[in-house]
């Protein structure tokens, strides 16, 4: 049995049972059981959806401890393009770089080079595939999951490239081993993220066996610290990059930079489904080039972002002015560490059985449970809607009393069965014995 490893976190003393986040979830991995939530690792795609709706904060994203530092040499910090947009507008990049370093980083780079060289392998993977389109960018984790549990018919439209924050490490490992002359294993790269889903890309990525990365830090926890430290620079940080790789901060960002014309970008969880069904409708062939994100306005809107995802979106448009257009440094990466190791294979945990002839009669069964259900989609079952309690039942894993509408309907056909048996006498009583009993 497959071990997932997930970012994103459930307190069980902080969550009362609210149900808001098994409405969220895009997957439906959460249930609640006995008054609290529980989360099926099988199925999480660790969107960080369930975080943004809990009013408790029971929901939260591990990452790794800056201690961690002490075991290397030298250390990277990889921020996202979405990091700089939580600064003042007239805060310089090389500023908040060397705000970052002072954190106790031997190195500080940004992932705008690396996201300029994934955007023109993506463009040349366009122009040479035959398809099936439309392709989908492969940027967001959360989406690739999303597609591989959920719509594990879409895993070929996927684009076998590499995320930009994977090449950014790889050009920092590379840099730093020229630079100093280090062995590998001295190098320790860390990429700072606004989402949990880039958490567990890290730590369990897809695509690849093993993650250029040694791990990842929280941006909200990154910012905090840079933040304080803005007034002990005095010199800027050196900055190679363009404002090609820093719109994929945005939501529209990573097309653009793509230079594509035929192509959809979409951001949030929401919208994101909704046009991945019609992907697998195949009303979508004219399209050649989707880009999802699974946060509202791309990775500014990641549950670990500090600022206003809107807000940030203005702050990047006046960060890309002062950033040259294209990239002015001619750097040449091999095919393999641009292009993904391993196909990107479906993680098909929907299905009721392994068993085709057994899943038929789970999903018949299934049918007969769901007519017996009021449909309303109320949650108070501790299911985001009656066919997921349905779907439980046939796994075992609920009952139709869960229903609070069955239950009632239950209790009120109990009581009235036990109203009639009272009226009911044992043919050795009579009427008369009956009455005297009832007698003072």
């Amino acid at each position: 049995m497959t071990t997932y490893f997930h970012s994103v976190q459930l307190s069980e003393e902080k969550c009362r049972g609210c149900t808001n986040c098994i409405k969220r979830c895009p997957t439906e991995a959460i249930r609640v059981r006995k008054g609290k939530a529980r989360i099926d690792n099988a199925r999480c795609v660790d969107c960080g959806q369930c975080i943004k709706a809990c009013p408790n904060r029971a929901k939260s994203v591990h990452t790794d401890s800056r201690s961690v530092l002490m075991n290397y040499k030298y250390t990277v910090a990889l921020p996202a393009p979405s990091f700089f947009a939580q600064f003042r507008s007239e805060l310089t990049v090389g500023k908040m770089v060397a705000a970052v370093k002072l954190l106790g980083f031997t190195h500080v780079r940004g992932l705008f080079q690396a996201a300029s060289l994934v955007s023109s392998a993506i463009a040349k993977h366009l122009a040479m595939t035959e398809g099936p389109f439309p392709r989908i960018s492969t940027s967001c984790p959360a989406v690739v999951r999303l597609i591989q549990v959920r719509y594990p018919e879409l895993t070929q439209h996927l684009v076998p490239i590499e995320a930009p924050m994977e090449v950014a490490a790889y050009l920092a490992r590379r840099d730093v081993r020229r630079e100093t002359g280090c062995l590998d294993d001295e190098v320790g790269v860390f990429f700072v993220t606004p989402c949990p889903a880039k958490v567990t890309a890290v730590h369990q990525p897809v695509g690849v066996g093993k993650s250029l990365l040694n791990g990842a830090f929280s941006l909200a926890e990154v910012y905090g610290g840079a933040f304080r430290l803005l007034s002990s620079v005095t010199e800027d940080e050196p900055v190679v990059g363009s404002a090609r790789g820093l719109a994929w901060a945005r939501s529209g960002g990573e097309g653009e930079a793509v230079a594509i014309h035929d192509y959809l970008a979409v951001d949030g969880i929401e919208q994101v489904i909704a046009l991945l069904e019609e992907v697998e409708l195949g009303r979508l062939t004219n399209i050649r080039y989707i880009e999802g994100q699974a946060c509202v306005g791309g990775c500014v809107g990641g549950a670990l972002v500090v600022e206003n995802p809107f807000v940030a979106r203005v702050r990047l448009a006046r960060l890309a002015e002062r950033l040259p257009k294209e990239e002015t440094s001619n750097v040449e990466l091999p095919s393999e560490a641009l292009e993904l190791k391993q196909n990107l294979s479906p993680r098909p945990f929907l299905q009721l059985d392994d068993d085709v002839d057994i899943a038929l009669q789970k999903l018949t069964q299934l049918e007969k449970i769901v007519e017996k259900l009021p449909m309303l989609d109320c949650g108070s079952c501790g299911a985001p809607h009656c066919r997921a309690l349905a779907e439980d039942i046939v796994r075992g894993n609920a009952a139709l009393t869960d229903c609070d509408f069955v239950l009632r309907d239950r209790v009120t056909d109990l009581a009235q069965e036990l109203m009639e048996l009272t009226q009911q006498l044992p043919q050795t009583m009579g009427q008369s014995r009956t009455r005297k009993e009832e007698e003072p």
